[in-house]
């Protein structure tokens, strides 16, 4: 036999220690039972279990491996027979290759557990043999192994192509919903099919990258398929492949029963929050009245009432989710719960404080409030943070805990109409008697056109200091008017009025008693660059 003979037969027969075969398969071998085990190309095919003299059944395999690798090519071309002999008293079969033998097979290589006879465990045994002879024979020539080469390419190609034909496809698709986009075709809205063909195209990118997967899946286990030292994984991906999917379909028949009480159950809980939202709006509109509900809790009381409700609806469902019981779902649970009791303090501290506010009636959406150093309109009052449009008309979001921590003045609570009440301060010495001040002030108020006069002006005196006593003028303002405008329009008149009749504003104070009256005479009231109206001209 010559060097190139015998370097092929040796890459033929491969002879592995791992795997679970004796004259039939195992569930689970032991060490033992994987070393008595004769494999060729990566396929079982049998295990010795007799013990002749002082050899065992390792040794035996041990020596039809190098028996195997003294077999010639022309050998390998001969079908292997089966010879009955008696051999150390014991009834055997005695496989022979061209003449030459191969191995021996007695009653006591097999286990009782098979209950198989000698000739149906020989016969077996013959059918793997005869099947890796014969798989030796074809393709270990050299134009079949050049031809094996050739397929594989060949189908390598195909499956690229198929793959570069798939994106393709995918690129055209995605241009067809772009396209209908712009041309607005179609029942779908246009606000909406910018999303939903979005979603589209990556769900046929995500079909065509399956299809890609499944087309290299089905070249390689073929691919195998075509070598005798790979055809085992062929075969061994064929039916890895079949018991995923019988797995699958198992698992999905399996969980439907589930699946259906969850959809009853959410089926429940969306009639039941959608009469709850009917009784709510009843209330909001003033049709309905329930003791400690008002119309405007009634927002912040529908989103408590449904996550109420949604969590309950979970609690009840979450038995009947697939993989409920699993423990990456007790794991995912678990991580869950952790982050959520690590990082809610902060956030359950603004949520409970907007609760606060929200059922308080402290605020409400409208009102014009004055909070720490912000005064504005209330644009928003979250659950974690309340909103306020300023005179600058910045939007200010202070967190509810800043809110509830510090003294709320509001500004508006008081006139349901939306009107609200504008104070404003000025001192002025004790020269000027203080009737005529109260005159002067609720002249200006009269002069303002902001300020509603269905409301009489109301003049105070806050304070007797030490030069100049210290005036409040209170008035209340159209609805709907700016608190900024209006404190401007009113200062402005005030300062008029004060001028018109020579009288000093003391503020912000003084020390000494000037020799004049500090003030502007009418006729300086419109120095360059500044214009008179129409009516002062």
């Amino acid at each position: 036999m010559n060097k190139k003979a015998l370097a092929f037969l040796t890459l033929v027969i491969v002879l592995l220690t791992s795997g679970a075969f004796a004259a039939e398969p195992r569930q689970e071998p032991t060490e033992q039972e994987q070393a008595r085990t004769l494999y060729i190309f990566h396929t079982p095919i049998v295990m010795l279990q007799a013990k002749f003299g002082l050899t065992t059944p390792e040794e035996r395999v041990l020596r039809i491996r190098n028996t195997l690798r003294n077999f010639s090519q022309a050998d390998v071309r001969e079908p292997i027979k089966i010879v009955p002999v008696t051999r150390y008293n014991q009834q055997g079969k005695l496989f022979v290759m061209n003449g030459k033998p191969l191995m021996l097979l007695t009653q006591a290589d097999l286990d009782e557990g098979d209950d198989l006879t000698l000739d149906q465990a020989a016969q077996r045994v013959l059918a793997r043999l005869e099947a890796q002879r014969t798989a030796l024979h074809d393709q270990y020539d050299t134009g079949w192994l050049v031809l094996s080469v050739v397929k594989t390419a060949l189908g390598l190609a195909g499956c690229l192509l198929l793959i570069w034909g798939a994106w393709r496809s995918w690129r055209r698709v995605k241009r067809h919903f772009r396209r209908r986009i712009a041309e607005n075709r179609g029942l779908i809205p246009k606000t909406w099919r910018r999303y939903v063909g979005a979603v589209e195209a990556r769900l046929y990118a995500l079909l065509m990258i399956l299809l890609g997967m499944i087309a290299f899946y089905v070249w390689l286990s073929w691919a195998f398929s075509l070598f005798p030292w790979t055809r085992v994984w062929a075969t061994s991906l064929g039916d890895w492949s079949l018991r995923v999917v019988r797995q699958i379909f198992l698992s999905i028949v399996s969980a439907l029963p589930g699946l259906l009480i969850v959809l009853i159950i959410f089926i429940i809980t969306a009639f039941i929050l959608k009469l709850l939202k009917m009784v709510l709006n009843q209330v909001e509109a003033g049709r309905l009245q329930f003791p400690g509900l008002h119309p405007e809790t009634v927002g912040a009381t529908r989103k408590l009432l449904s996550v109420v409700v949604w969590l309950f609806a979970l609690s009840a469902a979450y038995p009947f989710l697939p993989g409920a019981n699993s423990l990456a779902f007790k794991g995912i649970s678990v991580f869950f719960g952790l982050m959520l009791t690590l990082g809610s303090a902060g956030v359950m501290n603004h949520a409970m404080s907007g609760l606060v506010l929200i059922y308080s009636r402290a605020l409400r959406k409208g009102d014009v409030i004055r909070v720490a150093d912000n005064e504005g309109k209330v644009s928003e009052i979250g659950m974690l943070a309340t909103k306020i449009i300023t005179r600058e008309n910045y939007v200010v979001t202070v967190p509810n805990a800043v809110v509830v921590s510090g003294k709320i003045t509001n500004l508006s609570a008081q006139n349901n109409d939306g009107s609200i009440n504008l104070t404003v301060s000025v001192t002025i010495g004790y020269d000027t008697p203080w009737r005529q001040v109260h005159a002067m002030l609720e002249l200006a108020a009269k002069r303002t056109a902001c300020v509603d006069l269905t409301t009489a002006p109301l003049v105070r005196q806050l304070a007797l200091m030490d030069w100049y006593i210290a005036y409040e003028l209170q008035v209340r303002l159209l609805p709907g008017q700016p608190l900024a405008a209006a404190r401007n329009v009113l200062f402005s008149n005030i300062q008029d009025v004060f001028n018109e009749f020579n009288v000093q504003i003391m503020s912000p104070n003084f020390v000494m008693q000037p020799e004049g009256s500090v003030m502007v005479a009418k006729e300086n009231w419109y120095p360059a660059p500044a214009v008179a109206p129409e009516r002062d001209k």
